[in-house]
């Protein structure tokens, strides 16, 4: 394992977000505040509770992934994206790092950088409701299994992505709102049917329910399930980059 090619990766992703952490952190703290004066104040006065917690509070793992979500993708999109803009992805692919090396650096870089954001957000949202974790390690482990899939994801995209507009058709198109049809500011189980059923088929769902139940004990899924679901998503992200590497697609063209 060439662990001083993974840290040079690992710290020249890391050092690209240095320059710019003011604005990568204020973006989300402004961001969840408006979504707490929106949904907080105008829906929350008229829904006090949602499974048994208060709506302020039940919001707030869906604020997280939602912002976890763009930013994973967003950063290891970007980060393998950019090698291929600037023609330096050939230095890239005749180093001394095998493909599970370089994906270790950019994916790590990309989940670290998320998962900042992410518990920012957290402590933003401490200034405005009243929140205690159920279970904190398994939410930072939750957090984090999170942020590497989407990493994974992010980096598949911009291996795929043949131009910048590219980086955003599927974070904005397809990710963002099956996000917000995911139950991330609503509980599944107040939709009627047959949208109950749909919304079931919405793979975010169970992310979002696995999360929330680290917070606050409860689901509208099996958390098994949920898990499945997002080891399922893993796994077949591992299976698209191991595939990108093994046929050389559109990394060497």
């Amino acid at each position: 394992m060439n662990l001083h090619g993974i840290w040079s990766i690992y710290r020249f992703e890391m050092a690209r977000f240095r320059r710019t952490v003011w604005t990568s952190l204020m973006v989300p703290v402004i961001t969840t505040t408006l979504y707490f004066v929106v949904f907080g104040t105008a829906i929350g006065s008229a829904m006090n509770q949602v499974s048994g917690v208060p709506y302020g509070a039940f919001i707030v793992p869906g604020l997280m992934l939602l912002s976890i979500f763009s930013e994973s993708i967003l950063n290891a999109s970007l980060g393998i994206y950019m090698p291929k803009f600037t023609g330096t992805m050939y230095e890239i692919l005749s180093a001394p790092l095998s493909p599970i090396e370089t994906v270790l650096g950019y994916v790590g870089a990309a989940a670290s950088k998320s998962m900042v954001i992410g518990l920012v957000i957290l402590a933003t949202a401490y200034l405005f409701v009243d929140l205690s974790i159920l279970h904190p390690v398994a939410m930072v482990f939750y957090l984090l299994l999170v942020a590497v899939t989407f990493s994974l994801f992010g980096f598949a995209i911009g291996i795929w992505a043949r131009g910048f507009e590219q980086l955003q058709v599927i974070p904005l198109l397809i990710v963002t709102p099956l996000t917000f049809l995911g139950g991330a500011f609503y509980s599944v189980t107040i939709l009627p049917e047959p949208w109950r059923t749909v919304t079931l088929f919405n793979p975010v769902v169970y992310l979002i329910n696995g999360f929330r139940w680290t917070f606050f004990g409860t689901s509208d899924v099996t958390l098994g399930v949920s898990l499945g679901v997002t080891a399922l998503f893993l796994l077949a992200c591992l299976a698209w980059i191991g595939w990108i590497f093994r046929t050389g697609w559109r990394l060497k063209n």
